[in-house]
């Protein structure tokens, strides 16, 4: 096993400007280069955010656009791994959320996250790829957000991979009435954001390399008079194949970056996946949430986002 610097990146982006987001992450990753990070993880949709906001269904980016092109153009100035995802629209017509990898020499590889989360679904379709990206001597498995929830990336992944990248785009849940609920469905929210992406080394038996949002989110609320008032949950983290976490940023700290020398190899898994679908418990609220926002988003993604229908 290798000892290698490797770096995860904390965005606050600004909802659907992918110029000045593209720009927050080339600074960001700069400073993981400069500081000798030779893998450097963007998190999910580093060019746009997420949140219902209907002016994201005209941000996708090619795949060999302005996106493609920052992470290649990192991974060669800094010598280095880089990744991260993006709505990625796609010669067939359809928006994915594709995971790119990228080595000094381009692109290595692509997994398009296998199941939009929440309103998530209004932006982009699954995919079905099993996320094994061979990058040189090594082996990287990439995962997005929600997929560390669930019992069927670890099957894909776990004894495949030395190193898992990993990034996510986690809301708060707003502070409603009656407060002692919210609040304490908000604190078991966060708790759940972090175990899932420190957590996840165990289930696969490699380190992970998790990048993260952290900052404000304000948008419209799906099929509902209100709107969403809320917050990134960061969990932006590097954790060692046996679960500890080696550096860590919180998402009161804001946009940054974390660094830690992870060992790179396949190493022993250290928890067995559940026989149910999930791995860890989401609660009422947002299993609630997961369902109603489905079928809202599939609707919404077949009218909006799919050119001539």
């Amino acid at each position: 096993m290798t000892g290698v610097l490797a770096a995860a990146v904390q965005l606050e982006a600004v909802l659907g400007d992918v110029r000045a987001n593209l720009a927050a992450c080339e600074r960001l990753a700069d400073q993981a280069g400069r500081a000798g990070a030779k893998i450097i993880a963007l998190p999910e949709f580093f060019t746009t955010g997420m949140g219902f906001e209907p002016s994201l269904a005209t941000a996708a980016l090619p795949p060999g656009g302005a996106a493609t092109e920052l992470l290649t153009t990192l991974a060669s100035r800094h010598q280095a791994l880089v990744g991260g995802s993006f709505l990625c629209r796609d010669p067939d017509g359809h928006v994915r959320n594709a995971y790119l990898l990228a080595d000094p020499g381009g692109v290595v590889g692509r997994h398009d996250k296998d199941l939009p989360t929440m309103w998530e679904n209004a932006f982009y379709t699954s995919g079905n790829d099993d996320g094994v990206l061979p990058a040189g001597q090594y082996t990287v498995g990439a995962a997005v957000c929600w997929e560390l929830m669930r019992t069927q990336t670890v099957r894909r992944l776990r004894g495949r991979v030395d190193l898992a990248m990993t990034g996510s785009g986690w809301w708060s849940i707003p502070r409603w009435r009656p407060h002692l609920l919210f609040d304490r469905l908000e604190r078991d929210n966060a708790a759940t954001a972090r175990r899932a992406a420190a957590t996840f080394a165990q289930y696969v038996g490699a380190p992970v390399v998790h990048a993260a949002h952290a900052g404000a989110l304000d948008c419209a609320m799906p099929w509902l008079p209100m709107r969403y008032r809320g917050h990134f949950e960061g969990s932006t983290l590097i954790a060692a194949a046996d679960g500890t976490v080696i550096a860590e940023r919180r998402a009161d700290e804001g946009a940054g970056i974390v660094l830690g020398e992870i060992s790179l190899g396949r190493q022993s898994v250290r928890l067995e996946p559940p026989d149910d679908f999930w791995l860890h418990d989401r609660g009422a609220l947002p299993a609630a949430v997961w369902h109603y926002q489905r079928t809202h988003g599939r609707r919404w993604y077949r009218r909006n986002m799919i050119p001539n229908t």
